[in-house]
């Protein structure tokens, strides 16, 4: 069972170092009447993720697994799609609230993985990220709806 919570927190930090990449382009290109709020909601949240894939990829050395690494790599991994420099703003907040979708959907996997190991700590890590990702979801689709 412990390799079942290793291939699923490998598979968190490659989803979220990949979205902390997608969100920085995003940061960087936007434009448009909502650059200001979208701007600052970008860096918020990549700044947000950053921080937290530290933690996830610490959880795995703590468990004694080696985090993931490599640009390529982690690409590979996270089978999340690159956005298109020039896109607009919405087409950045609809890809976004999609990267965010398949996130929460392994962050799922690997909190119930966690819980079927007895894996109170882990399964603890994953819930707090469900929930940071489901008020991402939420915030990015009210922008677009």
């Amino acid at each position: 069972m412990k390799e079942n919570i290793v291939q699923a927190l490998r598979l968190v930090v490659a989803d979220t170092y990949a979205l902390v990449g997608q969100t920085h382009v995003c940061h960087w290109n936007v434009r448009g009447p909502s650059f200001f709020s979208l701007h600052t909601a970008f860096e918020e949240q990549y700044s947000e993720m950053f921080t937290s894939v530290d933690e996830i990829a610490e959880r795995l050395r703590a468990i004694g697994s080696l985090a993931p690494g490599g640009l390529s790599n982690l690409a590979t991994m996270a089978g999340i799609e690159e956005i298109a420099e020039d896109a607009t703003a919405s087409e950045m907040v609809y890809h976004l609230v999609k990267s965010h979708e398949k996130l929460l959907l392994n962050l799922k996997a690997a909190r119930d993985s966690a819980g079927e190991a007895s894996d109170s700590e882990t399964e603890d890590l994953m819930i707090a990220r469900i929930q940071v990702h489901e008020k991402i979801v939420w915030m990015l689709k009210s922008y677009l709806y």
